[in-house]
């Protein structure tokens, strides 16, 4: 090897030339070690300017503090790449003890890195102690039919039957059949621990994830589209099951599930109950700023939230063409406009048990509080709260914020038991 002294400048130039750019998945993999062990000055140098002034190294110790929560170092995957343009995205898979990420790297032709998106993996999910696998069966079923049909997981009980059953409707944004979150399952967990215990379960794939791009592009679409109309249509499939008794068919919505459960079961018209988990008594937008300020986000960031629930306030018929807010377009607010759940509860004569976690951040106590003071002498409506749970109904302690989600965990017992009462009764 040449070394410095006797290097004339041609002759290292022709040798710069001839030595090929590092290996883009060498290169990622070094980056994914610096980044895992802590080691930020050293990973800076691996950027190009842009992403330098994106990672300085004072952020990339947040992200440190953040990857401590994840428990300790399971195993590193080997590299996966792709071309995108000039650059190779090479994805390194990362296991923890609590959480998998798979660290996404933009590696340039001259070897530097160029983008640096860590994405949540898929976690090895566990049964829960109060599943018992022996005791049920599943099977896929269809939910609707023509454009929207929606696959689906009817879990049943050994037996004969008829059982009572429920059906499973989604929170926000485009969730899984299995309502994943992070680390959490939260309607794998419901399934498995109500058919233990003799009911009959649907979960099934919500429109917005099944249809992306389709509902995405829809500029008129409304909560009805979103949520009402799958569930209706999942009710009836319920119906129609042999193992089901169709008259103690009951609703169960989670987050937004749960705030859009009485528009949903006034549609419906036959439920014999429902069932209330962290749903919000207040407007989306609302909730929506108070979740902002409560996860610190910045003045700016702030503003802006504010300033989209000021203009969602202001919005009313006739302003279908408005642009999108909050990601939404105008035509899914307007439908919201004058909707109350608290109030439309009340119309129903349904039995009806609102659950809340008090630890629960993103629909907290106050909503809890909306909904006693305003379903208060109605007949057959139980409220009950949990000190330790959070939004996902899962155990904790201290503040809950959103890296929580990322820790294995599962829905508490004691909400599979008081489901399971009130659906037993």
């Amino acid at each position: 090897m040449f070394s410095r002294a006797f290097c004339v400048l041609p002759v290292c130039a022709a040798l710069l030339v001839a030595q090929p750019a590092a290996d883009p998945a060498a290169t990622a993999r070094k980056a994914t070690d610096l980044l895992i062990s802590g080691k930020y000055a050293d990973l800076v140098h691996l950027f190009n300017p842009d992403l330098q002034k994106v990672f300085p190294e004072a952020t990339l110790a947040k992200l440190g503090e953040q990857i401590k929560t994840f428990g300790s170092l399971r195993n590193i995957g080997d590299p996966q790449t792709r071309r995108s343009g000039a650059n190779t995205v090479v994805v390194i898979p990362v296991k923890f003890e609590h959480q998998n990420i798979n660290y996404q790297w933009a590696v340039t032709p001259a070897g530097l890195i160029s983008a640096m998106v860590p994405l949540p993996g898929p976690m090895e999910w566990q049964h829960p102690e109060y599943s018992k696998p022996d005791s049920f069966k599943e099977r896929e079923v269809t939910v609707g039919e023509g454009e929207w049909k929606l696959p689906g997981t009817l879990t049943v009980p050994n037996g004969a039957g008829p059982f009572p059953a429920v059906v499973l409707v989604h929170g926000s944004g485009p969730n899984d059949r299995d309502e994943t979150v992070s680390a959490v399952k939260v309607f794998k967990d419901l399934a498995e621990g109500l058919a233990s215990r003799g009911i009959v379960v649907l979960r099934y794939e919500k429109r917005t994830r099944q249809y992306a791009a389709k509902t995405g592009a829809n500029s008129k679409l409304t909560i009805q589209d979103e949520t009402v109309d799958d569930a209706v249509a999942a009710a009836a499939l319920l119906r129609k099951q042999p193992e089901v008794d169709p008259k103690r068919v009951y609703l169960v919505g989670h987050d937004l599930g749960g705030y859009i459960a009485p528009r949903i079961a006034e549609e419906d018209g036959k439920f014999a109950g429902m069932v209330i988990l962290a749903g919000n008594a207040r407007p989306l937008e609302d909730v929506t700023v108070e979740q902002a300020e409560y996860m610190g986000a910045r003045d700016k960031q702030l503003e802006d939230f504010k300033l989209w629930q000021a203009k969602i306030k202001k919005i009313d018929v006739g302003d279908e063409d408005a642009p999108p807010i909050m990601s939404k377009p105008a035509s899914y607010w307007i439908d919201l406009r004058t909707y109350n759940p608290v109030e439309k509860a009340k119309t129903l004569a349904l039995p009806i048990l609102i659950l809340q976690g008090e630890r629960d951040f993103q629909v907290n106590m106050k909503d809890f509080e909306l909904w006693k003071s305003g379903m208060a002498g109605s007949k057959g409506v139980v409220l009950k709260s949990y000190p330790a749970l959070n939004h996902l109904f899962v155990s904790g302690t201290g503040r809950s914020t959103t890296a929580e989600y990322s820790k294995p965990g599962h829905v508490d017992a004691a909400v599979i038991n008081d489901i399971a009462g009130f659906v037993g009764k």
